[in-house]
């Protein structure tokens, strides 16, 4: 089990620890919907330093990006960053990630802390082109400090103006006292705030000064439970649960992110997809009745027949009732669909409906 260079501080703060993806790690402190709620009203501060990065550089790293990356890297500018993801060969997807443009030449990939080692392979057995690549992933920490509050919080800690960091940019700036940070606005939380990067030796001091400066706001630190519920409810795709080596990126919705414009890995057989229309989806669903629905459970039709599953289900803390996603049939898709999740047996009712789950 590996420790990020914080599981002291959450240990010394009481946090409930448990393995994720290789790594030991909060799960929870004061309980995930205290926690939920500090996000959505407030501030928190999530350790998500599991997560991966990968330098590449050099004249053809955007031409691997291209290569291997559903998304179009090529209108990404200097300090812009992108939603994409790793298509396999069979229609599948390796891994969903995020891609940084520093400038020409220099981009970082943010990969899920579960695939490292495979991404790492299968992105290292398509550069044929002589990309210089970097697994930083172990000498690197990432916070992220979400919620409302979390720009007039954190000002006095960096001389950028954070509140100009638009969605998906970033900025290499100071911060808590340590020079040359990454301060990107790419949050997985739906509530705004940024998310830090820097080495592993310079992360206690900023997680010091972050909770120093955000006293008067009510910060709070934040586990990874709450990330789920707080995820769930905007709607995005966790890798693993909703989206895997067998679920297509236009299955799964995210046809906004695969982009024909150009060649990718097995883009020819996704582009077919595209054109004859897919067989299943990825929807999100409201319990109508009393019920929670979680991971695995299944989906059925009105008859009782098994049509899905469910990929990720939760008690929304902010809407009060039960939410999730799961795949189903192209025709149980439609806004408004009725379908059914077997709780214990139970055929409990639900209605498909559009994401988010969660409006501001």
């Amino acid at each position: 089990m590996k420790n990020t260079a914080l599981t002291h501080v959450h240990e010394a703060l009481g946090a409930k620890m448990v393995p994720f993806a290789g790594y030991n790690m909060p799960v929870q402190y004061e309980g995930v919907n205290a926690e939920h709620e500090t996000v959505r009203n407030g501030v928190g501060v999530f350790d998500v330093s599991h997560m991966g990065e990968f330098l590449l550089t050099g004249p053809n790293a955007l031409s691997l990006i291209q290569k291997v990356c559903s998304n179009d890297a090529s209108v990404l500018t200097d300090g812009r960053a992108q939603y994409s993801c790793l298509p396999n060969e069979n229609g599948g997807i390796v891994d969903d990630l995020i891609i940084y443009r520093f400038n020409e030449e220099k981009y970082l990939l943010v990969v899920n802390a579960s695939n490292i080692e495979k991404d790492w392979k299968w992105i290292s057995s398509k550069n044929d082109m002589g990309v210089e690549m970097r697994n930083l992933s172990d000498d690197y920490s990432l916070l992220a400090i979400q919620g409302p509050k979390a720009v007039e919080a954190m000002q006095a800690l960096t001389s950028v103006d954070l509140s100009a960091i638009k969605y998906y940019h970033f900025e290499v700036a100071d911060f808590a006292g340590i020079e040359h940070v990454i301060i990107s606005a790419t949050g997985y939380t739906g509530s705004g705030g940024f998310e830090i990067y820097a080495k592993n030796s310079e992360i206690e001091q900023i997680w010091n000064k972050v909770f120093e400066a955000g006293v008067s706001y009510g910060i709070k630190p934040i586990g990874l439970a709450a990330r789920d519920t707080l995820r769930l409810e905007m709607g995005f795709c966790l890798y693993g649960n909703d989206i895997d080596d067998t679920t297509s990126p236009l299955e799964a919705g995210l046809g906004w992110i695969t982009k024909f414009t150009k060649d990718f890995t097995n883009s020819e057989a996704l582009k077919k997809q595209k054109e004859e229309g897919v067989k299943r989806k990825l929807v999100g669903f409201e319990i109508t009745e009393r019920g929670i629905p979680r991971h695995d459970y299944e989906i059925a039709d009105k008859e009782g027949n098994v049509i899905g599953k469910v990929t990720s289900g939760t008690m929304s803390p902010s809407l009060n009732k039960g939410i999730g996603m799961g795949y189903v049939p192209a025709e149980y898709a439609a806004e408004g669909s009725e379908i059914y999740i077997r709780i214990r047996k139970n055929d409990v009712p639900a209605k498909v409906v559009k994401l988010p789950f969660y409006k501001k």
